[in-house]
Formats: structure tokens, sequence, C-alpha cells
């Protein structure tokens, strides 16, 4: 039986981008989905602004946009008359320390497409028509020591072996059951949806809007879907017999909605298929990790639809992993690295469903009144932006630092910038720096000088970069390659790291894989950098030939 490294549960975009990630780190990984053939679904209307962070990280951003569409104004309207427009986004524009504003349209399929495009670029398929039915954890308990593993057992075909594994398989998940996780929470029978996607009689609706009709009994939301024609997505408040429960979706039951909400006659309604019913769900493991077995996604968590989070937390969930799990499987970091999943993402988890709950909430108020609609749901929480773990253990090195101190703290989402290369003079950006699968040293003022060569000297390229950024007015020469100039001073306002240059002093930043703060310090403090670096990667390469190469990081 063949050892795999990773074996991933589920092809979804969570999947997708935890196999990506560790795909590139060199991981042996092996992906399944119990569907025969990928779903061709339009589900999630795409990646919100931290998303699309993550998928420009892996390469896939550009493709992403380019397949889709910005989000588009909003149409409301009541007994079938148009009374109001929002553009939720009209008075958004990229910052210096965010590229992206705004989330992106894009069917979950064509999204899902481009991740297996770049996964196969690894080398890597998804295995379709594969169901886990059952694991085993071997050896080590599942406390991640050496020598641990899990055997796998699918419904059909020959079994498998992985040293972890993780359930990206949804909210019905197959592994979270086969742990005995439980799935705490609520359903709310009452609170129902049917779905689908539509083709429109070419020309009837503008294509250019997002038209939502509320009335008193009901409503029905047509957003076109991005790369097709007459391809739009339908969303509606069910038909419901005679005693007032809902009914399961069909084409003609669409028709009769569309005709009974709209302007349009049913028969503009030429194609309607993967009919889905939605109910609010709002649950939540109670854990994340069981030995060697992880959940990610909806396996892990699912909460109402407003904000459209769902999909945006899944995939943030998998780029939180996908680097711990790669350090530990190099032997770099402990097994208990892994633990830190389960301490950063299960609070956010479980802030996001308070989010979402409160989002539909409003939502369903405002559009009681003429005019009120999904705009409602939209809000700056809903960008994954602000989203940062202050309270991690790998946040530690936070504690002395002075709070009113401007600024990220450990544990927060590193700030873009935009730069300049140099030795070229090309123009750059931070979060190109940190893009790969690697920790990165930010230094600022001259004084950061003796942590970078030292780190430099530790790590030679092993997991960690290093960067000096310069301010405009430093002199460069002799800068190291890969250091920036912080030309028009962004990257300094962004860090708080102030005119640092003029004093001889300086500032350290550890950029962890993921884009989050570990460590802000003085550049006098390495040994903090040294201390965060060990715990992640070890005492370095060159440290194990030459044990005293790493008094140069003191």
């Amino acid at each position: 039986m063949g050892m795999t490294d990773v074996l991933i549960v589920g092809a979804g975009p969570t999947g997708l981008v935890l196999a990506c990630d560790l795909a590139r780190r060199g991981v042996a990984v092996r992906i399944v989905d119990r569907s025969p053939a990928p779903p061709r679904t339009s589900r999630a209307k795409g990646p919100n602004p931290r998303s699309l962070e993550i998928l420009d990280d892996l390469g896939v951003a550009e493709e992403v946009l380019a397949a889709g569409s910005a989000p588009l104004p909003m149409l409301k309207y009541r007994d079938r008359r148009p009374v109001a427009e929002a553009d939720p986004w009209a008075d958004s524009a990229p910052s210096p320390d965010a590229r992206y504003d705004r989330g992106w349209l894009i069917a979950q399929w064509r999204l899902e497409g481009i991740l297996r495009d770049r996964l196969a670029g690894y080398g890597v398929r998804v295995e379709p028509g594969r169901e886990v039915v059952g694991l085993a954890q071997g050896r080590d308990g599942g406390d991640g020591g050496d020598g641990g593993h899990v055997d796998v057992t699918y419904a059909d075909g020959p079994a498998g072996r992985a040293r972890y594994v993780v359930g990206c398989d949804g909210a019905h998940s197959s592994v979270r059951k086969l742990l005995g996780i439980p799935f705490e929470g609520t359903t709310a029978e009452d609170q129902v949806m049917v779905c689908g996607d539509v083709d429109l009689a070419d020309g009837v609706l503008d294509r250019t809007r997002w038209h939502q009709w509320f009335d008193e009994d009901g409503a029905v939301m047509l957003c076109p879907i991005p790369g097709t024609r007459t391809g739009w997505w339908f969303q509606a408040g069910p038909e419901r017999d005679g005693r007032g429960r809902p009914l399961a979706p069909t084409a003609d039951g669409f028709r009769r909605l569309l005709a009974h909400h709209t302007a349009l006659p049913g028969r503009d309604l030429t194609r309607a298929d993967l009919l889905s019913t939605y109910r609010v769900n709002v649950r939540m493991a109670d854990r994340f990790r069981a030995g060697r077995v992880l959940l990610a996604g909806d396996a892990a968590h699912v909460h109402a639809i407003a904000g459209g989070l769902g999909m945006n937390t899944g995939i943030q969930d998998a780029f939180n992993l996908g680097w711990k799990l790669g350090l530990v499987l190099a032997g770099h970091a402990d097994a208990e690295l892994l633990d830190t999943y389960e301490e950063e993402r299960l609070p956010v988890a479980a802030r996001t469903l308070d989010l979402t709950s409160e989002r539909l909430r409003a939502t369903l108020e405002a559009i009681r009144r003429p005019g009120g609609g999904l705009d409602t749901a939209i809000t700056p929480d809903t960008t994954g932006l602000g989203v940062g773990y202050r309270w991690s253990s790998l946040a530690a090195g936070d504690r002395a630092q002075q709070p009113e101190r401007p600024g990220p703290r450990a544990g927060d989402r590193a700030p873009d910038a935009p730069c300049a290369d140099a030795a070229t003079g090309v123009r750059t950006r931070l979060h190109r720096v940190f893009a790969g699968p690697r920790t990165t040293v930010l230094g600022f003022g001259p004084g950061s000088a003796a942590v970078l060569r030292g780190t430099a000297d530790a790590y030679c390229g092993g997991g960690v970069r290093v960067c000096r950024v310069y301010a405009a007015h430093e002199d460069r020469a002799g800068a190291e390659p890969g250091a920036v100039v912080d030309d028009a001073g962004h990257a300094s306002a962004a860090y708080g790291t102030g005119a640092s240059g003029d004093t001889g002093a300086g500032t350290v930043v550890v950029v962890r894989p993921d884009h989050h703060v570990g460590v802000l310090a003085p550049a006098g403090d390495a040994r903090s950098v040294r201390e965060y670096l060990r715990r992640l990667h070890g005492t370095g390469r060159s440290a194990e030939r030459s044990p005293g190469m790493v008094d140069a990081v003191r």
C-alpha cells in the first residue's frame, strides 16, 4: 500500500486551494471526490478581496479576473416596477495596502476548473468517484509523531494510506462523520430559498444589473452568470402548498415565480437546471483536528448565505492550513504547529456564523421596505481583509508591544504596498514579494541589516527569504538581491515604521507564508526573530552544518 503525505477528501474550492498550496511545496498530495465528474455548479458567486489575494499568491488571480466580472449594481423592484438601484462598491477603490477592493463574480465550476488546471501543472489530478467510507489512525495514535499514518477505505477500489487526511467534503462531510465530531447548531426549516441556473431569452433583461424583485409574498433574484450569453443565477422564495410548506424547485415552478413577481412571461425562462433548495444552516464542528485528520471549509462550519462568506471562509481555512502541514511534513516544525490551525480558524468560523446571521437578519428586515435589497448584506466585514489572529500563540511576540503604535500587530493580515525593485527599478508590490511558499523577513531601516544577514546565513533559501525595504532617500549601493525601494512611502506607512532611515534604527517584520504578521520588532531584537523562525523552520540548514552560524542571527 503506497503512502501519500496528504489525502484531501473533496475537490471543491477549499480542497483545490489546499492541494495547490501543498503541491507547490513538493508535498505528495492526492485529492479524491465522491462525484464521478466535476459538478457543474454555480453556487458561490465568487471570491472576496481576501480570497483574491490568496488566488494571486497561487498564481491564478489574473485568470479568475478574466473569466468573471466585477460585481454588478443591484436593481430593486416592488410590484414589478423598478424602485431603487444600489451599487455597494460605488465608493470603494483599491488602496496601497489592498489591491482588491471588491469581490469578483465567477461561476464556482469555472473557478474550480482554473484551480484544477493549476493543480495539474504540478502533476496532480483529482481522482473522481472515490468515496471514503473508513478511516483508521495507526501507530502513533494520531498525535503527529513520526511513523504515524491514516488508513483509508473507499467504497470500491484498493485502500490507501496517508500521513494526514483533510476533510474538505462539504456540509454533509463523510470525514467529519467518520471521526464522530458533532456538528452542532440549527437549521431554520422556515428560511428556505430555491436556486438554480437558468437561461432567459436573449435580451429580455439588462445583463449589467443584478435584478431583485422583493414583494410582500415572496422574491425573485436574477444575476447574470459571467462568461455566458443567456445564463443567470436564479434565487427565489419557494412556491408553497396549501398548508404553507415549501415545494421542491422545478423548471415550471421557476416559470410561475418569474411570471408572478416580474414583468416577464414564464416562457422567457428557456432552461432551468442544477435546481436546489437552500435552508439556512448555522452549524460548526466543535474541533477541527482529530490526530492526523483535519476539517476545512463547509465540513467544519456552515452559515447563512448573507455576505457570501461560505466558499471564502473555506479558501482561507485552506491557506492557513497548507503551510503548516508543509513545514511539519518537511520536518522543520513540530506537529504541534497543526494545533494552531484550529486555534486560529475556529474563532474565525464562530465569528463568521454570528456575522452572517446578523447580515441575514438585517437583509430580511430591509427587503420588507420597497428599495431594500441584498446590498444590506455587504459590509467592510465581508471583504475578509480584517480577519487576523491576534489571540494566537503564533502572535505571542506581540504582548509587550504598545497598542497605540500605528500599523499592524502580530496576527494581523500583512498589508500590501506598491514599491520598486532596488536593482532594476521594476514596479512590484509587497504581496508579490511574499508570494510563494515561504516565510518572509522584511527589514526597515539600516539597523535591520544585521538581522537580515544573519537570517539569510542561517536559512540560506530554505523556506525563508529576506527583503530589505529601503526608504526613498536611503543609499542603496550594494543592495541585496530582492531588496525593494519604498519610493512613495506606502510600505513605511502601512507597517507603522516611521522615518526609521533617519535614525539608523529600524524594524523587522516576520510575515508568515499566509501573509499574516508573525513578529514585528525593533531591529535590535534579533532574538524574537530567531526564536520565531526556529519554531516554524527549525534551526536552519546552515546551522546543521555549522552550529556557530546561528549566532549570526543574535
